[in-house]
Order: C-alpha cells, then structure tokens, then sequence
C-alpha cells in the first residue's frame, strides 16, 4: 500500500506488518506533535485495506504480528474496526496479535463486552500517550484525559486481558518541573504496570502550536539535561516490573532495559552522559527558528549561550 505521510510506531513494532486503516490522527490536538498536522485525516476504505492484504499474502507473507496505523487506529467505530479485524483474521488466521494505538478516551468509550470482543480478535497490545503525571500538563498540552480517567481506562484493559503500553515524554512538564513530574509518572506507572514504556524526550518544533506557547513564555522548555535528570529519577523511583526504552536523539543517547533487573546499569548510564554535558543550556530542536537559540554543531541540537 501506497503510505501516506510519516511511519509511527513503537520500537517494540519494528517487525511487525503495518497495515494502515486510516490516514492521519482523528484526534491530532496535542500540543507537541506535528506527525499528522499536514494530513487530512479519513478513513480508508476496506477495498483498499482488503487489496492489501491480498498483496501482502499473495507476496508469501504470513505475519505473526500486525500494526495497525495510523495514529489512534483504537478510535475506529467500533463495528468497522471489529469488520477490520475479521478480515485480517479471514486472510492470515496465523496472525497470533493485533496491535495499535490508542487513547484513553478511546478506550473508555467502549463497553466491557466490545473490549472482550477484541481480544478474541486478536487485538493484544494498546500503546496509551500517557505523557505526564501531572493533570495541568495534560491539560495545557490539551492530552484530553486526566490521570482519574486513565486509571480508570487501564483498569479496564487489564480487565479484559489487553495488554497496556505507555508513552511518555521527560521535558513535557517544561523547565523546572522534572523532578515534579518524574515523581509523579513513577507513581502512575508503578501502580498501572504497563508492560512496556517508550519515552519520546520532548524536542521543538516550530510547525507545532506549542511553539507559540514557547514565544510568549507561557511555556519554557526544559534542558536536554534536565530532561536527563528526569529520565534518571524516573527510573530510579520504578517498582514494576516492565521494558522500557528511552530516547533523546537529538544528542544521540538511548537507555533501555528491563526493570528491576537492569536499573542499575541504566542509571550507570544515565549518570555518565549527565556528567559529560555541557555547562550551557542544550536543547533539542527539529527545524526552522527557534527563540533566543543558536544554532551548533550539525544543525538538530540547539544551545542558549
């Protein structure tokens, strides 16, 4: 299938076939995102979702694990994502899990009885934009949930025996408010227990409306350090038991691992690259201006002299 616009998906997803079912995000009001702001978004017809799978098996595959994309496929009518997931089972009946994005007001639009439903479909893995632990961050990046609302939805995931995924991102708070938020987040995640958490580090981007936000000073962005330190607090408050994957690449650093196994050699880590950054403050920046920054080194990394 011809993609339209940027591939998203969790690491944890990089074998897996992706199957687009829609283009775009249907909810696409974060704040920080710019995946699919360029994007009109719509549904794809099954025509065009069946051709694909057709192809796919014509081709000889026989995937064990399918995406489906793309941002927010979980919001689909409930009745068209069920018709969705029939075929993909009419095609492959080997596919052994079904996996996608989601929200939280996704999943608690649906009844107990639909949620029992996908998973007999095949559906296993929902990755959650959790973010922040904090519900005034939710709010001014406009996340349209709160963390009442969260736990109540994850509780039901795991009543149904779907597995929960969360995304995260250190720096989301803004400056100053690591430590605050990493606190948070660890109490959220530890009670929840994801299986899996991918930290996304916050960056800037100009095309986003949170850059208006940075312009006028409602909004100040936190360090790449102190998005560090964050991340290092973060895991050092984890209790669960879970995979967890973190990135800043704009400064080209990544820690992952299994907790609790592995916490003291992600923080050996952590610390090392916290000690080994500049005294000046150093920001991720994606493209474009940015306020009161110059531009160094090759142009993806932004220091405030």
């Amino acid at each position: 299938m011809e993609y339209e616009g940027q591939i998203c998906r969790a690491p944890m997803e990089r074998s897996a076939f992706m199957l687009p079912i829609m283009v775009g995000c249907s909810y696409n009001r974060c704040r920080f995102c710019n995946l699919f702001r360029h994007l009109k978004y719509r549904e794809l017809p099954f025509e065009k979702i069946e051709k694909e799978l057709v192809r796919v098996k014509n081709a000889g595959g026989n995937p064990r694990r399918i995406f489906l994309g793309d941002g927010n496929a979980f919001a689909q009518e409930s009745g068209r994502l069920i018709d969705i997931l029939k075929m993909i089972k009419r095609y492959f009946p080997g596919c052994e899990e079904i996996n996608m994005d989601a929200t939280v007001t996704s999943i608690l639009k649906r009844s107990d009885a639909e949620l029992e439903e996908f998973y007999k479909l095949g559906v296993r893995h929902l990755y959650l934009g959790i973010e922040s632990g904090l519900d005034d961050v939710l709010a001014f990046m406009e996340k349209d949930h709160d963390q009442g609302q969260a736990y109540e939805a994850i509780g039901r995931l795991h009543q149904a025996n779907l597995i929960y995924d969360a995304h995260i991102m250190t720096g989301v708070a803004g400056k100053g408010r690591g430590m605050e938020n990493a606190c948070a987040l660890a109490e959220f995640l530890n009670q929840t227990r994801p299986a899996h958490v991918v930290n996304f580090s916050m960056f800037l981007h100009k095309e986003v409306p949170l850059y208006q936000n940075i312009l006028d000073g409602s909004f100040i962005p936190a360090s790449e350090k102190e998005n560090l330190e964050e991340e290092r607090r973060l895991i050092e408050l984890m209790t669960a038991a879970l995979l967890y994957d973190g990135f800043h690449d704009f400064i080209e650093f990544r820690v992952r691992g299994r907790l609790p196994k592995d916490k003291e050699k992600m923080l050996a880590r952590l610390e090392h690259v916290i000690k080994e950054m500049p005294e000046t403050e150093t920001y991720s920046y994606v493209q474009g201006e940015c306020p009161d920054l110059e531009r160094c080194g090759g142009g993806s990394v932004w220091q405030n002299n």
